[in-house]
């Protein structure tokens, strides 16, 4: 099934059967241009619109590299080493409200949301008159259709609003986004969700996804396509942004369950392994549809961790021990120096080609999961620390000096310490660490200069405050979407 993706990706890039709905506070488009309210009459044609919904969801502008990689560019792990502009003002922190990367995310995520919710929308129609074998294949559309929905707006959330929690404290009564809970009309007036209300969609979709998925009889099986394990995992990751703690490591548990993943790679040679290709994570869940002969060359991210002069910060360097197999895809270009670091992609190296244009982005993962479920055992009162370093150890093993929890932290404090220095080392490149300094409250440092020396421009912020803006091109659009209130002032300032 992966090559219909593939083809829907070549053709969408080549710019054939675009057509737009237009006139609304989105834009939306579907693959050959299926895009009107009573155009998705068959099987076939929901299959095709589905393509067209991942292919919005892999585009550059969204999870394909602006909407990953601005979970880690502006964080304490990156370091650009200033050759070329891109990803400067975010990293920088001089973003301004018509920045390109912010536009594209919203853009693209909104594209996904509302797409998806047509094609939820046209099914039930379908599923009355279909054999029993269409409508196993309808539950498996909308399973994905409700997966991608709850992905985009849980991207769409993170990064247009506040952190839902930060620390025990609750911002749930923010301002959320536009929550797309059904299609959007041509002229309708919209108006943004709080944060809470956001979160209470994005938990309602992806557990209507799994519900679907069992009506299915399971997923497709393949890497290309969100099924049970990646929407567990999914789920995992939006608990544990709640503080549901006991739902975060049940989901975590789920998704490894349904993975069958009970254990992950060690030692150098293996864990590089893992990067050689599209397909050859065999830790992961969920990944993009991008080969070497269908990729985004220069707008991937592949290119941002390498010609583009990205590469990971000498702080997060110096939290990795000697013997930690994960520096193993830590490689430098011959022009590479420590003052002006060029790195060769590292988790995006592709190595069995040798050019990070053709990596694909690892989105949901293993590793992650064991990280959740160690850090809810310390957070939920039906959590244990025993449990917590148990899961821990498969993670933390990757440093070949730790090989029992006799050489981890023996106290909760310690030990989260631990926790939050792990998720830097093993989540680096997957797009999760600004949510993570934010939701912990961290008093971050950001914006690192001075390599090879660990120096940043702003220290002791409070990163958790951090909004960014809605793109003005939705605002002065009038369509009923109101700005982040004084997002610049939440920005960090030099002293």
């Amino acid at each position: 099934m992966k090559k219909y993706i593939v083809k829907a990706f070549m053709m969408l890039a080549l710019g054939a059967g675009f057509t737009s709905c237009g006139d609304s506070f989105l834009e939306t488009d579907y693959y050959s241009g299926i895009d009107t309210d009573d155009a998705l009459t068959s099987v076939s044609k929901v299959s095709t619109a589905l393509n067209g919904t991942y292919y919005n969801l892999y585009y550059y502008a969204f999870a394909g590299n602006y909407a990953t990689s601005i979970g880690d560019i502006p964080t304490d792990i990156s370091y650009w080493n200033g050759k070329t502009g891109h990803f400067d003002d975010i990293y920088t922190y001089t973003v301004v409200d018509t920045d390109t990367y912010l536009g594209g995310i919203w853009e693209y995520g909104y594209k996904v949301a509302d797409n998806a919710a047509r094609i939820i929308e046209a099914i039930p129609a379908l599923y009355e008159t279909a054999t029993t074998e269409e409508k196993a294949e309808l539950d498996l559309y909308m399973a994905e259709a409700y997966a991608l929905r709850g992905y985009a707006q849980l991207v769409l959330t993170n990064v247009f609003s506040h952190q839902v929690k930060v620390n025990g404290n609750d911002f749930s009564a923010e301002p959320g986004i536009v929550v797309i809970d059904k299609p959007v009309a041509a002229f309708e007036e919209v108006s943004r969700a709080t944060v809470g209300q956001s979160y209470e969609a994005i938990l309602n979709d992806l557990n209507n996804a799994i519900s679907h998925f069992a009506a299915a009889g399971g997923d497709r099986g393949e890497l290309q396509y969100l099924g049970q394990a990646a929407t567990y995992g999914l789920l995992a990751r939006t608990n544990l942004y709640l503080e549901n703690w006991d739902a975060a490591m049940q989901n975590a548990q789920k998704a490894l369950d349904a993975a069958n993943i009970s254990t992950l790679t060690y030692g150098n040679d293996t864990y590089k392994a893992l990067y050689n290709n599209e397909i050859s994570n065999s830790e992961s869940m969920f990944a993009l549809a991008i080969t070497a002969s269908q990729n985004w060359s220069a707008n991937s991210c592949g290119t941002l961790w390498s010609s583009y002069n990205y590469s990971p910060s000498p702080k997060l360097q110096a939290l990795y021990g000697e013997n930690d197999c994960r520096t193993s895809v830590f490689m430098w270009d011959d022009q590479s120096t420590p003052e002006v670091p060029v790195f060769k992609g590292g988790k995006y190296s592709h190595f069995s080609s040798g050019n990070p244009a053709y990596a694909t982005n690892y989105l949901v993962n293993a590793p992650e999961m064991y990280l959740i479920i160690a850090e809810a055992n310390l957070k939920s009162s039906n959590g244990t620390l025993e449990n917590a370093q148990n899961a821990l150890l498969t993670v933390a093993k990757r440093n070949a000096d730790i090989t029992s929890v006799s050489n981890l932290p023996a106290t909760k404090d310690e030990l989260m310490s631990f926790i939050k220095d792990e998720r830097a080392r093993e989540l680096f490149q997957e797009g999760l660490r600004l949510y993570d300094l934010r939701r912990w409250d961290e008093m971050a440092e950001v914006d690192a200069n001075q390599a090879p020396n660990i120096s940043f421009v702003y220290t002791n912020y409070k990163i958790s405050d951090l909004l960014f803006p809605i793109p003005s091109a939705e605002i002065n659009a009038g369509f009923g979407v109101t700005q982040n209130e004084n997002w610049s002032a939440t920005l960090p300032q030099k002293n």
